[in-house]
């Protein structure tokens, strides 16, 4: 079977690799892919808006399946165009994909099928939203409605912090289009946890846990951003943990979609946050995460394609799913100004002796040269059979790659450490 993969980040560099080990693939390839993911897949050129050019690649190349994984063109019914041209893809439809798209009608779903979350109220008025959120306490939280790369979401300490979030999104769109409706939600505090899960609508197979950081700088300052990196598995999602989202939340988040008929087939985040009160859904994404992917894949010991194309098929019971008694770490290695203004086309290094796996994030290959494209540039990843030799070996690596003007935290995996030792 010829597979396409749609995107350019690291995690699609993650999913390409473990595509390429899998005994139903033919061959791969990738639009428009990087310098990391043209080693594992052939490239094509073109946008993955572009519904007419993935088709036509699709008919080109003889491609059978296509793994959509980034946000826009899961909103942007990528599936569906594919789907109803023959073409077997692998993400939810465009409806289902609005439990991304719409944090307006994901709090609303959550509402109607009481599924634990933040108390919260939805404001198209900008008025309205600065009445709203100066009458309740500090924090708060304050997210655009929309797709807004991971960079939508402010913890708004003051009035001030609050006022410009409000402005930013709503009045200067610094979001787009994303921001015209805000969702302001209660402040919760807890551990977070990332959980991805395979579902074909009707069966869903929770992957290993993980745990982001989100924060650009060390201690969790700074702007949000699309994260800084990652460790799996997360301490914090012990088997009782386990249980109770799967009967609160991953299930009757399942059924509530099918019960509106958008029934989700993909791969479907969950970002919890584990309060006194019990686990909570902070937010859904309709697609694997980022950098989380490069963390749990890697821990995956049963066949991805295989998964995707039952899940797809709506087989997904069918398959036998395991996974690595280790644990992973990914460092990510940006571009120093990141989430903000930064500088492109630096060279990048890699020592002789580094030896962990390096999944391309924001980079392109220049006669045989690596240099910077994007804000998130590398993940450095690496597996060990304990947490602390991940952690240890990731940064011992992260050390080997030099670009100017690079940066990246300092403390991944240090709140998971600590759990562990508590």
């Amino acid at each position: 079977m010829n597979v396409l993969v749609l995107g350019s980040g690291g995690r699609e560099d993650a999913i390409c690799t473990k595509l390429c080990e899998s005994k139903n693939l033919d061959k791969l390839y990738a639009m428009p892919g990087n310098g990391g993911i043209g080693k594992k897949a052939s490239l094509i050129p073109g946008s993955v808006m572009d519904k007419d050019a993935v088709y036509k690649a699709c008919l080109d190349h003889d491609i059978q399946y296509v793994v959509v994984t980034p946000d826009d063109p899961l909103a942007d019914g990528m599936v569906d165009f594919l789907s109803q041209r023959g073409i077997k893809a692998f993400g939810p439809d465009r409806k289902a994909a609005r439990i991304e798209s719409s944090k307006a009608f994901a709090k609303e779903l959550m509402r109607k099928y009481s599924i634990p979350t933040a108390g919260y109220a939805v404001f198209s008025d900008y008025e309205k939203a600065l009445e709203y959120v100066l009458s309740h306490g500090f924090p708060t939280v304050i997210k655009a409605d929309g797709l807004a790369l991971g960079k939508g979401v402010t913890i708004a300490q003051s009035p001030a912090e609050a006022k410009k979030a409000l402005k930013d999104a709503m009045l200067t769109h610094r979001f787009g289009h994303a921001g015209e409706t805000v969702v302001i939600e209660e402040f919760l505090s807890g551990p977070e946890i990332s959980v991805l899960a395979f579902t074909d609508g009707r069966t869903i197979r929770p992957m290993v846990s993980s745990m982001d950081h989100k924060r650009a700088y060390d201690n969790d300052e700074g702007p949000n951003t699309g994260g800084m990196g990652t460790i799996a598995p997360n301490p914090y999602y012990d088997e009782k943990t386990a249980k109770e989202c799967m009967e609160k939340i991953f299930i009757p988040t399942i059924r509530a979609m099918e019960k509106e008929g958008s029934p989700f087939k993909g791969c479907l985040y969950f970002g919890l946050m584990k309060t006194e009160e019990g686990v909570k859904v902070i937010e859904y994404n309709s697609r694997f995460g980022d950098p989380e992917t490069q963390v749990v894949i890697p821990l995956l010991s049963s066949d991805l394609l295989e998964i995707m194309m039952a899940t797809t098929d709506c087989k997904l019971n069918e398959v036998d799913i395991k996974w690595k008694e280790k644990a992973s770490c990914a460092i990510t290695i940006t571009s120093s100004g990141y989430p903000g203004e930064y500088e492109k086309g630096k060279k990048i290094t890699i020592a002789p002796d580094f030896n962990a796996t390096l999944f391309i994030a924001g980079a392109k290959e220049e006669d045989g040269v690596l240099y910077t494209t994007g804000g998130r540039v590398l993940n450095v990843v690496s597996t060990a059979v304990t947490l602390k030799e991940a952690v240890q070996d990731a940064y011992r690596n992260a050390g080997k790659v030099q670009f100017e003007k690079s940066f990246y935290r300092h403390d991944i995996g240090k709140r998971a450490l600590e759990a562990l030792n508590g």
